[in-house]
């Protein structure tokens, strides 16, 4: 699935110097991860949100819908459609996405695979 270049540089615009982040394809588009954890993506023309499973609900109240993955609910991932981002609407999302992945702890590096032989 592709993703929606211009929300992606907008995502990205948002992010820098606030905090830092890698990008990395996920889910069919762009993730971006902060803390090592995926806090929000685009998807198609959408933003994917990592919001936690406390803060679901209210997060679909506010808007956004419930994402999916081969048909079941992802709780505490939502999805808020491209075309209702305006400046200030994006920028709370991705706060809400900065604050949750940085409360998590930190992954452990992954153990490198050994060479094939």
């Amino acid at each position: 699935m592709a993703y929606d270049d211009v929300l992606a540089d907008r995502v990205r615009a948002e992010l820098e110097g606030r905090v830092q982040f890698a990008e990395k394809a996920m889910f069919g588009g762009l993730a971006f991860l902060v803390n090592t954890h995926m806090a929000c993506g685009v998807m198609g023309e959408d933003l994917m949100v990592r919001v936690g499973k406390q803060a679901h609900d209210e997060a679909i109240a506010s808007g956004a819908r419930e994402m999916t993955k081969t048909g079941r609910p992802m709780r505490g991932l939502v999805v808020v459609p491209g075309p209702t981002l305006d400046d200030g609407t994006l920028a709370a999302w991705l706060e809400q996405a900065v604050r949750f992945a940085e409360s998590e702890p930190p992954k452990a590096p992954k153990r490198p695979k050994p060479p094939n032989r």
